[in-house]
């Protein structure tokens, strides 16, 4: 059983309530009431209590309830920590530096569920169908940000997302098989960036690199978008991957000292 403080603004059950969701940290399986209880500290009851609240708000899932995992709506709150000054700060020069090089779009997304999240973005003058503005949602599916992103989940998460996501066309080229799309996640994980051709909208291309934190972890992505008419893939692969790749690992230099 957790300590009560005895700091009067001190409120016990939120305190538990993350323990709760921390006693999944290390899981690699779903936990059932007594194995939450144990890891986060505290009585059945309290575990009980804490785990209904948890399932009602969505960060919680259960089996029969019987067994517990976490739900992907837990990434908001890495989502929250993530989209703060800190992050975009570091990137936004390298981002503003690239846009004016290429002049095209650059963009910062982290995960966030099924979807990526922008966090950052430097728009080129040049006009797109798709008005993209921090606090966008994009599926992760079609997008080279969200491949990016997708390839650095653990094979168990990466499984579950295939399992659910429903892989609407969005475009006449967008990947709407699973095992296609799971290969091609796979080499995004190998070669460590991905080229997405006119699957989100059609005439636009974009390619994108992993930005990882002190451990090595995928944290978020940046992008470099263009026009098909005015972009080929060869040179997206040619010109734009160098630079960006330069400027995911001056943002990695900083960003250990920063998150």
């Amino acid at each position: 059983m957790t300590t009560q403080p005895t700091d009067p603004d001190y409120v016990q059950s939120l305190a538990r309530g993350l323990a709760v969701i921390e006693a999944f940290t290390e899981a690699r399986r779903p936990l059932t009431l007594s194995d939450v209880a144990r890891g986060a500290a505290i009585s059945r009851a309290a575990a009980r209590r804490m785990l209904h609240t948890l399932c009602d708000l969505g960060y919680v899932g259960s089996v029969d309830g019987k067994f517990f995992s976490l739900k992907p709506r837990v990434l908001g709150l890495g989502y929250a920590y993530l989209s703060t000054l800190d992050l975009r700060d570091v990137a936004e020069d390298h981002m503003r530096r690239l846009a004016e090089h290429l002049h095209e779009s650059c963009s910062l997304s982290v995960l966030d569920g099924d979807d990526i999240v922008y966090v950052a973005r430097v728009p080129s003058k040049r006009i797109m169908t798709i008005a993209l503005t921090v606090g966008t949602r994009l599926p992760a599916y079609a997008t080279s940000m969200g491949r990016v992103l997708l390839s650095g989940l653990p094979a168990a998460a990466l499984d579950a997302y295939l399992d659910r996501v429903n892989l609407k066309p969005l475009t006449r080229s967008t990947i709407t098989d699973s095992d296609r799309l799971r290969t091609e996640i796979r080499q995004v994980q190998g070669r460590g960036w991905a080229i997405v051709d006119q699957e989100l909208e059609e005439g636009v291309r974009s390619v994108a690199v992993a930005i990882r934190d002190a451990a090595g972890r995928v944290v978020a992505a940046i992008n470099l978008s263009a026009h098909a008419t005015r972009v080929t893939i060869d040179e997206l692969q040619r010109r734009f991957l160098p630079p960006l790749r330069e400027a995911a690992a001056k943002i990695e230099t900083v960003l250990p000292r920063r998150i």
